[in-house]
């Protein structure tokens, strides 16, 4: 009987030494195949989530442009400031009104003899802009663009010898 413990206790010793090897080698692999898949995993997200989404075209052309942009707004044309316009606002509760001042630019100098030789229809054509508008309407950063560029669009109509380049509120208060 002692012989046949010690046969098994030796069996039991073999077994549980491979079984260990077996168990170090899955080990090994399970973490080989885990760092793979963390490499992978990093490549991936680094390709995703990089901020370069046009590799072809490198930076410095952005920089270029934003130099040009800058450069353009030292380029002003001559300014000729309007009086100040106060106006009713369309409103259906309230009465409500814009208090503002607008300066246009222009294209070139000879254009500022047409613009006081066509003033007044140029402040009319103004009042009747600002006048059809409501508070909602103008309120916003967005409004505030398209009155401009309705400004701009309908007065550069009645010019023959330039254009009106940009259109600036120096004064813009809604009551």
């Amino acid at each position: 009987m002692a012989e046949e413990k010690e046969n098994q206790e030796n069996q039991e010793e073999s077994s549980s030494n491979n079984g260990g090897g077996n168990s170090k080698l899955l080990l090994i692999v399970i973490i080989v195949l885990l760092i793979i898949l963390l490499i992978v995993g990093g490549l991936v997200a680094y390709f995703l989530l990089s901020e370069d989404n046009n590799p072809e075209q490198p930076q410095e052309p952005q920089k270029v442009e934003k130099k040009r942009k800058v450069k353009n707004m030292t380029e002003i044309g001559p300014i000729y400031p309007l009086d100040q316009f106060i106006v009713n606002l369309v409103s259906n509760n309230a009465n409500r009104y814009l208090k503002c001042k607008i300066d246009l630019e222009l294209d070139s100098p000879e254009l500022q003899q047409e613009v006081d030789k066509k003033l007044p229809a140029i402040r009319d054509l103004v009042i009747r802009i600002l006048s059809s508008k409501s508070v909602e309407e103008i309120q916003t950063a967005k409004g505030k663009e398209k009155l401009k560029e309705e400004i701009k669009r309908k007065i550069n109509e009645i010019l023959s010898t330039g254009e009106i380049r940009n259109v600036y509120f120096t004064e813009f208060v809604i009551q």
